[in-house]
């Protein structure tokens, strides 16, 4: 069997503030890690060291994080250090496990002891069990209103509060609900006593910690067999626990301290679900022996990406912004972020479409870049871009907008009205669709409650869409609209591995890639609308603030901002860029002529008529598109012809080997060395490598 890792086996190529937390004495600690400082490499060499040196056995530690997925890489990394402790236990015998899985095998352990012979079932989905509840409390919901009572429901349990201090729970902290308090603590009370009526009790995933806590709490002798079995605690993401989870830790705990977190309370973004910072923010105050390390060198994000985090997050204010690290990178400089400001949400998913397609000509996988938005319904606009650009993509953590069952129950209920003939051309078509849609969900003013908010956020966007339709082409008639809506829904991409990645903010989180776009940074929607009503100084706007700073931070090298002044092309443009810009935005007068910012440095200008050139086709075929081209035509074929040989070869789209305006640029350059080939967009030194000798050989067999 291979020997654990010597102490300098397992410090070597760390940090010295990364090397101070895995050296650290055998007691309470709290690592402050911030984005991409290798907090992960971190504890689990903290935890290889503890195990090595013979403080505690491998089977005595246990390790929780929030997501099987991060649970799975801790377990993955103990494996890799592939090694045995002096005592005979490997490493990757320690429990990595998620919150609830630990607690399931504990409460599956020991039940028959504290409860006896009455079994208990997982309720895998509490949304059965709400709907009774609502019917017997005689509270009308329909489907998306059930799922926000139970998202009601998970966040007091969660929280730690009863169906009876509902009411002014909600009150004291100003939480947007989705009914009045008093029905949802009636459903909260119904859901419970269903729950507890069978011969087998029911259990929520709440319930697993809430048994587990109590049974540890109440029963001395599972107490102490619990700590005989456990005597090393860690944390990971602790600045995303609840109060149930901090109480099931403290159970776990009893009256030892031997316990390491690692948190960011700047990344904290799930307050909605009841998660607080203040067990990370109050951490030295209930061990004030704990030693606190911070690790503050980013290894993810060039210095130009680092330095912008940091200049957004110095903004924040409360007591969440005390702690914020000042991030340091450690990568070689990169190109600067750019911010770009467009005239309406169009042109902005245009150009960023155009800018992915760019970076993918240059060598950029696909898989590396992603798109992310504050709510999904922002998704509709890129996905078409996207898709007219040649571009797959794939959604995390969403459906694509045409897949989302809002928007196939309102093109049904469309087409339905379509079927019975009684619209045609001349109708107020957009009034009409919006009347249409509005028993699926389409107030005039956004409800509480996130699910029902999300579709009415939906539905809110295809009613947009349905105004630019009608605004582009008048004589549409209700059966033409539905049918180009339909077109529009099959020309979509399905999700591919190797696509360009749609997803939310809240979905980004854990998750990094080389190129980063943030777009619709506009005020009202980051931060958000319903935030901004606690008031522009309020927590809730704060958590905003946190929210793009996780964004940001999600990039390696490429970072591009960008926000529009209008939702529609021609719309007034009302819209400001997002407050949290405001000290980090160049103070630059947006192009009105293609709807983005100029770029800094010389002027591209046309080699035909010397013009400067402001569109990205321009600017790779380096002249007007306007001017009189003088483009070798047999050439532009041959050169075609190869790219469709050599994408078939590569069992890829021709557009990935080169797009049509570069090899229009080649052409009509007629490129004759390296250099004059590099000179032309879209030809970075990746695809020089591949395909440069083809291009020139074909540019010198011409004639």
């Amino acid at each position: 069997m291979n020997a654990m890792p010597t102490e300098s086996a397992l410090t070597a190529g760390l940090d010295d503030e990364q090397r101070e937390a895995v050296l650290a004495a055998r007691g309470p600690v709290c690592v402050l890690a911030g984005a991409g400082t290798g907090k992960t490499r971190t504890i689990t060499h903290r935890i290889a060291h503890l195990v090595g040196a013979g403080h505690v056995a491998a089977g005595q530690v246990l390790a929780v994080t929030f997501t099987s997925r991060a649970a799975g890489e801790m377990r993955s990394r103990l494996r890799g250090l592939d090694a045995t402790a002096q005592t005979g236990a490997r490493v990757g015998a320690v429990q990595a496990l998620t919150f609830h899985a630990a607690a399931r095998r504990q409460l599956s352990y020991f039940w028959p002891r504290v409860v006896g012979s009455t079994g208990w079932q997982l309720l895998d989905s509490k949304f059965s069990v709400v709907a009774q509840a609502a019917n017997r409390a005689k509270v009308q919901a329909s489907t998306d209103a059930v799922r926000d009572l139970a998202g009601e429901i998970e966040w007091a349990k969660a929280s730690l509060i009863t169906p009876e201090r509902y009411a002014q729970a909600v009150a004291e902290v100003s939480r947007d609900i989705p009914m009045d308090a008093a029905r949802v603590a009636a459903v909260y009370a119904g859901y419970e006593a269903l729950k507890a009526r069978g011969e087998v009790a029911l259990l929520d995933f709440d319930d697993l910690l809430l048994h587990t806590a109590a049974a540890i709490e109440n029963d001395p002798g599972v107490a102490a067999e619990f700590r005989d079995r456990y005597r090393c605690f860690v944390v990971d993401e602790y600045q995303d626990v609840t109060p149930l989870q901090q109480r099931v830790l403290t159970a776990w705990l009893g009256e030892r301290d031997d316990l390491t977190v690692v948190g960011d309370a700047n990344q904290t973004i799930y307050s909605f679900t009841g998660a607080s910072p203040r067990y990370l923010l109050d951490f030295s105050r209930r061990f004030p022996d704990a030693t606190v390390v911070r690790l503050e060198r980013d290894y993810r994000s060039t210095p130009q990406v680092v330095s912008l985090a940091n200049r957004v997050i110095q903004e924040a204010r409360g007591r969440v912004a005390g702690s914020r690290l000042h991030l340091i990178g450690q990568r070689p400089p990169g190109p600067e972020p750019a911010m770009r400001e467009y005239p309406d949400e169009v042109a902005e998913a245009a150009a960023v479409a155009r800018a992915v397609k760019g970076l993918i000509e240059s060598g950029t996988e696909a898989a590396e870049i992603a798109v992310l938005y504050r709510i999904n319904a922002q998704s509709e606009v890129y996905e078409e871009a996207l898709t007219e650009a040649g571009v797959a993509y794939q959604v995390r953590g969403g459906e694509g907008f045409f897949s989302r069952q809002e928007i196939r129950q309102a093109l049904v209920a469309l087409q339905r009205a379509a079927e019975r003939g009684d619209v045609g051309p001349g109708s107020d078509l957009p009034a009409l669709v919006r009347g249409l849609l509005e028993p699926l969900g389409l107030t005039a003013e956004p409800p509480a409650g996130t699910r029902v908010r999300e579709r009415w956020e939906a539905l809110t966007a295809l009613a947009e869409l349905v105004d630019e339709e009608v605004a582009t082409r008048p004589d549409l008639d209700l059966a033409a609209l539905v049918a180009e809506l339909r077109v529009r829904a099959d020309s979509r991409h399905p999700p591919v591995v190797q696509g360009v990645t749609l997803a939310s903010l809240h979905a980004a989180k854990g998750l990094e890639w080389d190129a980063v776009f943030l777009v619709g940074l506009a005020d009202g929607t980051l931060p958000i609308s319903h935030a901004l009503s606690h008031g522009p100084d309020s927590e809730a706007v704060e958590e905003e603030r946190r929210l793009l700073y996780v964004g940001i931070t999600r990039a390696r090298v490429h970072l591009t901002l960008s926000w529009a002044l209008s939702r529609t092309p021609g719309g007034r443009q009302s819209r400001r860029p997002s407050r949290f810009l405001s000290s980090v935005a160049p103070k630059q007068a947006p192009d009105r002529s293609n709807g983005s910012r100029r770029q800094r440095g010389p002027a591209k200008r046309c080699r035909v008529c010397n013009a400067e050139l402001n569109t990205p086709a321009a600017i790779m075929l380096r002249r007007c598109e306007t001017c009189a081209s003088d483009i070798d035509d047999e050439l532009l074929t041959r050169l075609k012809d190869w790219r469709s040989r050599t994408a078939k070869e590569l069992k890829v789209p021709a557009f990935v080997v080169f797009s049509d305006n570069t090899l229009i640029a080649i052409a009509e350059t007629l490129p004759t060395d390296d250099a004059a080939l590099v000179a032309i967009p879209g030809i970075g030194a990746r695809k020089l490598e591949q395909y440069g000798e083809d291009l020139l050989e074909l540019v010198r067999a011409r004639g």
